[in-house]
């Protein structure tokens, strides 16, 4: 499983918007340089969040695209499915087909884990993205708890 470039690069487009905004339209353009992002692809992800009323854009001299939410409302889950960005640990897209057409062995394993990624992206916010990168507030991720290592198992 693994969170594509489409995600990744929707997520971080956001969060330049949200720290560069400061009153007026960004423009692509801008987004594109300071991010290494092609301007097409922006262009494609951009009307996806625009049609998701996660961004509005402003035409004319001076446009370009602007916070449609407060950044504190939109989570990481948010900006991602916007862009129809799927994330699924399962091989088989939750469809129980795994193997051979049938429910593989560990498909409870992959699904309570689409579980867990979903609930933490859905508990991150653009705020506290921006709160992040302005150095006053780190994301705080629990570690995971590990009893013994593997070579005590072995």
């Amino acid at each position: 499983m693994r969170l594509t470039t489409k995600g990744r690069f929707a997520v971080t487009a956001m969060l330049d918007l949200a720290l560069n905004e400061s009153g007026r339209p960004v423009t692509l353009t801008t987004i594109s340089e300071r991010q290494d992002i092609s301007l097409s692809y922006l262009e494609q992800l951009f009307s996806r969040l625009r049609k998701s009323g996660l961004v509005k854009s402003v035409r004319g001299p001076g446009g370009g695209y602007r916070m449609a939410l407060d950044p504190k409302d939109v989570s990481v889950s948010d900006i991602i499915r916007a862009v129809d960005e799927q994330i699924d640990a399962t091989q088989c897209g939750g469809n129980e087909n795994c193997q051979d057409e049938r429910r593989c062995m560990t498909h409870d394993l992959w699904t309570a884990l689409n579980y867990k990624i979903l609930e933490y992206l859905e508990s991150v916010t653009l705020a506290q993205l921006v709160a992040s990168q302005k150095g006053s507030k780190k994301i705080v991720i629990a570690e995971p708890r590990r009893t013994r290592s593997i070579s005590q198992i072995a």
